[in-house]
């Protein structure tokens, strides 16, 4: 696949675990409460403030040739969220062509709906392309120490996100959107040796079927942008297949564009916080100008991704936007 650069591409962080105003950000980083002032805030105040969740949702705006193609990458983990955020950050959800959900968890699918019906509001009720991987339907939980299983919440079928206004894209193969412009992943290589996935994870077909290990989750998959005179930019909701993993995938789809930046969760708290000494130093070797770390990253790893490469490490928060 041939991936066409674009000139310029906003990441405006609808969803996040934290919420950060006041910490130093380098210039292309507008902070919440400046953009809250752009959009009319007058003073500070609790309620005229986003809201943190725990969950992701990105808005990314590609802009080519005149042009500009809205991207909705995941919606957080329940519809207050994006109801609460996406006005007071004036989202120009009319703008939002397709969205994706990385893969089958709650806490980026539980928000979708909510985006739906703005973006259906705003486009005179044009069903919305809404990507999705065929084996994040199936019934999740996490194995409990007692040998219990705790479920989560299922992820809506085709046919119930349709009767939400999207217009379903099931497929687990690779794709181009926006005139060639966006990069929709495959399934993830899983090639280092210590990146393992969920630990406990397990899914079922349905009620009374067995539970079965679901670790791996096979059906997480990572967008990407190629920005015009820097380079590859790659978006991992979650990183359950390893931040390692995708980078390489990432690379090797696209070898003749450098890696400059990733964004995303990289899962490396809980169990997975044993990986971070070797997360750290393969990705050393990726020479990323741009690491932005945000919701399930944790803080132990944004410490010692922060040591390892100082500023260009810059952390997400509800609110930002990086303008590209």
């Amino acid at each position: 696949m041939l991936l066409q650069p674009v000139e310029r591409l906003e990441i405006q962080v609808l969803v996040d675990n934290v919420t950060d105003s006041l910490s130093r950000t380098p210039p292309f980083v507008t902070r919440e409460w400046n953009m809250l002032r752009r959009q009319g805030m007058r003073f500070t105040s609790g309620p005229a403030l986003c809201c943190a969740n725990h969950g992701l949702a990105l808005v990314l705006m590609l802009h080519r040739g005149g042009r500009r193609h809205g991207f909705l990458f995941d919606g957080g983990p329940d519809p207050y969220a994006v109801e609460r955020n996406g006005p007071k950050l004036g989202i120009d959800f009319g703008g939002v062509e397709a969205a994706m959900l990385s893969h089958g968890h709650w806490d980026h699918a539980g928000g979708i709906p909510a985006a739906l019906r703005f973006i259906t509001a705003a486009n005179g009720g044009q069903p919305v392309p809404l990507h999705l991987h065929p084996g994040m339907f199936r019934e999740r939980g996490g194995r409990q120490p007692d040998g219990g299983v705790f479920p989560m919440e299922r992820v809506p079928p085709p046919d119930a996100w349709a009767a939400m206004g999207a217009a379903p894209q099931v497929t687990a193969e690779p794709q181009l959107l926006f005139d060639d412009t966006l990069f929709i992943s495959g399934e993830i290589p899983r090639l280092t040796s210590y990146e393992h996935g969920l630990p406990g994870q397990v899914a079922r077909d349905g009620e009374g079927s067995p539970w079965e290990s679901d670790e791996l989750l096979m059906d997480e998959r990572y967008c990407a942008v190629h920005v015009a005179g820097k380079g590859l930019v790659v978006f991992s909701a979650c990183s359950h297949a390893g931040i390692v993993n995708v980078l390489h995938d990432a690379h090797a789809r696209f070898p003749e564009v450098p890696l400059f930046g990733v964004m995303g969760g990289f899962h490396l708290s809980g169990e997975n916080e044993a990986n971070i000494p070797e997360t750290v130093t393969d990705l050393a070797g990726f020479d990323l100008p741009l690491m932005i770390p945000a919701h399930c990253t944790g803080w132990r790893a944004v410490n010692a991704l922060e040591r390892a490469f100082g500023d260009r490490v810059v952390p997400a928060a509800v609110g930002k936007l990086f303008s590209l």
